[in-house]
């Protein structure tokens, strides 16, 4: 008989940033590693013979709640892996919403019609996971062990246990990040201990507010901005507009012909520079990156970060710093970097909350602004 602990993944840039990983190497966030602690103090008394890990990033670092303190070695099985989501890995749930809104749907009901280009369905997973699951019963024979894996992946593994497609297995809630199940197995008979309990997460490290693409806050997508169109040249600049005399309490200063000049030339070398935020067929706000800038210092700019007074305070913020994040570390740099006036409280909670930090300050037009940066 084999002992099994079958455990979620902690908190990942998916759940926070509100986006589709799948096979995406997303990693685990500040509170992630709040999780795995308490995951650790859990599994302090418990003794564990082998520990396996799906070999995205967010898997393998929860594991190290089990073989950091045991001192055991990490099996890497890609088998443990979230489900394939092929073209649409990494999307944002916004734009999965407003975009496949049958996809989205099919997604989050583990329907049999779930099946995206290049991607898995609900039964592929189903059998890629149960075999690897039952392997490594065998190959622990009268051991145990712990095994990392994710949401639907574990879902898909339930279900197959039951006897049942994914889709119809309803009573079964989703797991919180580092949720623990428990099995025995013995050849192909198994006996279910318990499934998806936290009661090791405190009320402060749970993510329930974050569940994958249900409920609040609003989830919004991006798209290219085109200054050649008037109307959206005019809302790059009452954006401007609005952001410098929010902060500074007149116009004093504003030069909104150099920040639309700037724009248009960041343009000119990539689409990616000026991007609107869309809440469904709305624009709420706009990212600017500027992809040329600080590549000798493995930085990504992000010169202005703006969202529609009425749809701020929503959770909609860390969406946008999920986009940059998409967009900055394929191309290699390993921090984000931005100017934020030391004024600016709000601002400045929001950027230090997701891990920012000073690194110096620059100059402004109005005064000393400061160097905050985020690693990648």
């Amino acid at each position: 008989m084999t002992r099994i602990y079958l455990i979620r993944h902690a908190q990942s840039e998916g759940n926070l940033y509100r986006r589709a990983l799948g096979w995406y190497d997303g990693r685990v966030t500040a509170l992630g590693w709040k999780q795995i602690a308490a995951l650790e103090a859990r599994f302090r008394d418990i003794s564990i013979n082998a520990v396996y890990a799906s070999d995205l990033s967010r898997a393998k670092e929860t594991a190290q709640a089990v073989t950091v303190p045991k001192g055991l070695e990490l099996h890497s099985q890609p088998a443990f892996r979230e489900i394939h989501l092929g073209e649409l890995t990494n999307i944002p749930y916004g734009e999965l919403i407003y975009h496949h809104p049958a996809l989205y749907d099919a997604f989050f009901s583990y329907s049999p019609q779930w099946a995206p280009e290049g991607g898995e369905t609900f039964q592929q997973v189903a059998r890629r996971v149960t075999s690897a699951f039952f392997q490594v019963a065998a190959t622990h024979s009268g051991e145990t062990v712990a095994i990392f894996s994710h949401a639907m992946a574990i879902h898909c593994l339930q279900s197959a246990l039951r006897g049942k497609h994914p889709g119809l297995v309803t009573d079964l809630p989703l797991g919180e990040n580092t949720s623990v199940s428990c099995y025995e197995v013995r050849g192909s008979r198994f006996r279910i201990l318990f499934e998806n309990d936290a009661s090791h997460l405190t009320a402060e490290l749970t993510s329930a507010r974050l569940r994958e693409g249900r409920g609040t806050p609003p989830l919004v997508w991006f798209r290219p901005m085109d200054l050649h169109r008037r109307e959206e040249a005019q809302f790059y600049c009452s954006a401007r507009q609005d952001a410098w005399q929010t902060l500074h309490g007149s116009l004093r200063g504003f030069d909104g012909h150099g920040f639309l000049s700037e724009a248009r030339e960041q343009l000119q070398w990539d689409p990616r520079a000026l991007q609107q935020v869309m809440l469904r067929g709305r624009t709420v706000g706009l990212l600017q990156l500027a992809t040329l800038q600080d590549v000798r210092d493995g930085a990504g700019y992000i010169p202005f970060f703006y969202l529609r007074p009425d749809y701020r305070r929503q959770g909609i913020g860390i969406q946008l710093l999920g986009q940059a994040v998409s967009v900055y570390r394929p191309m290699g740099r390993k921090f984000l970097r931005l100017l934020c006036d030391p004024a600016n409280i709000p601002a400045q909670s929001f950027y230090r909350r997701y891990g920012f930090v000073k690194a110096g300050q620059a100059p402004g037009a109005l005064g000393p602004l400061d160097l905050l940066e985020m690693p990648l």
